[in-house]
């Protein structure tokens, strides 16, 4: 990641961070104490974890030292615990104003509106309080649990048209959005590695958002993906994440991994009596900033004329183009991305922005599934939204 993108992150994400806190601040310290000494404490806090936030996005650039993964881990999980405070603390600030503007708009008095007494207020703030920490606390260690447990399998059948009968029963197994990093490290991977052979798949699709950080800090995590096994190899397509992290470099490294790194170009799987084209793009979001790299259907297809109707799969880490790509012969696209929203709420919110956010959707002749992904980015957290591999069956 430039050190442009990185300032602009920091600065937004930490503004945003800091509304939130001294939101909960507010509230969950502020109006629950008297002591001085207590709200103090709780502001300092506040600004420390602001100041590490900061540093570990920083410095993790230029020196990664082991003791930044625990730290990064911690600060994450914490702002991850911050925002479901706000959330429930939110919630209840939020019914209260429309139990008012109700009453407005019926001209009618707020039952219970008389002068309440200091004690009970502070004891309803403290009720309050203790109920958003176990709310909060409760998901948060839930997230934390489930998006660092091995993922789902998810296994589907696909009728691809005009899939060769001789390759009927194919295997693909699509792993997306690992985000390997400073937090998802080489044991994540290793056990990721040793489910995925077990599933037995003739090829393995990986697409997309690998990593977040550069070759020389996360070479020896991602090492073990060496190790997967299939009859047909291994084929990469890039995220947005991979070209914050140095897309050429990694494509250099994948390579000597004996992985096949699809940049807007196809190949053929199978042999002279039965195969299909698998062909694979550049990140979406890429396409207007990457200097000539990015997604680029056309020239990845070039050459396809004479065999329009060649099965064709297609490789592309955002579910976007779905549309234009099915028009173009693809039966079926493997994308991710969206992480099927990783977060409640944003399992919903994300459906704003990709109405195509998690599972399996057809368009005419075509299908595409959007794999809810394997890592996560931010807060270690998976709530609502389970992580998984997937295990595609094409069929004749």
């Amino acid at each position: 990641m430039s050190l442009w993108r990185t300032l602009t992150f920091v600065v937004v994400a930490g503004g945003l961070i800091g509304l939130v806190h001294f939101y909960v601040y507010r509230r969950l310290v502020h109006d629950v104490t008297r002591s001085a000494k207590l709200r103090k404490a709780a502001l300092a806090g506040v600004a420390l974890v602001m100041v590490v936030f900061v540093a570990t996005r920083l410095f993790m650039r230029v020196t990664p030292a082991p003791w930044f993964v625990p730290l990064s881990t911690i600060v994450w999980c914490w702002i991850g615990f911050a925002v479901y405070l706000f959330l429930s603390f939110g919630s209840v600030d939020g019914a209260r104003l429309l139990r008012r503007l109700s009453a407005r708009v019926r001209k009618r008095p707020v039952s219970g509106a008389d002068p309440v007494s200091p004690e009970r207020r502070l004891f309803i703030s403290r009720a309050v309080a203790g109920g958003a920490l176990a709310v909060s606390g409760g998901l948060t260690s839930y997230g934390f649990w489930r998006a660092f447990e091995p993922a789902q399998v998810s296994e589907i059948a696909i009728r691809l048209p005009n899939l060769p009968r001789a390759l009927d029963g194919m295997t693909i197994l699509q792993l997306t959005d690992l985000h390997i990093s400073t937090v998802i490290r080489r044991p994540f991977v290793e056990e990721l590695v040793r489910r995925s052979n077990a599933l037995k798949p003739d090829l393995v699709a990986i697409t997309g958002d690998l990593v977040d950080g550069e070759v020389d800090a996360l070479s020896d995590a991602v090492a073990p993906l060496r190790g997967l096994k299939s009859r047909y190899g291994t084929y990469f397509v890039t995220g947005n994440h991979d070209f914050y992290s140095g897309d050429k470099q990694w494509v250099a490294a994948l390579s000597k991994m004996d992985m096949q790194v699809l940049r807007n170009r196809y190949v053929r799987i199978g042999d002279a009596g039965a195969s299909f084209d698998l062909v694979g793009v550049d990140d979406w979001g890429a396409r207007q900033q990457a200097h000539g790299r990015g997604y680029n259907l056309e020239r990845a297809i070039a050459g396809r004329d004479r065999d329009r109707d060649r099965a064709a799969v297609l490789l592309a880490h955002e579910p976007a183009n779905f549309e234009t790509a099915v028009a173009r012969g693809m039966g079926l696209q493997l994308s991710g991305h969206t992480h099927g929203g990783q977060l409640f709420p944003l399992t919903a919110l994300v459906q704003l922005r990709w109405p195509r956010f998690a599972g399996l959707y057809s368009y005419g002749a075509g299908q595409l599934y959007v794999s809810r992904g394997v890592g996560f980015w931010g807060p270690p957290l998976r709530v609502g939204s389970a992580p998984e591999i997937v295990k595609v069956t094409l069929l004749a």
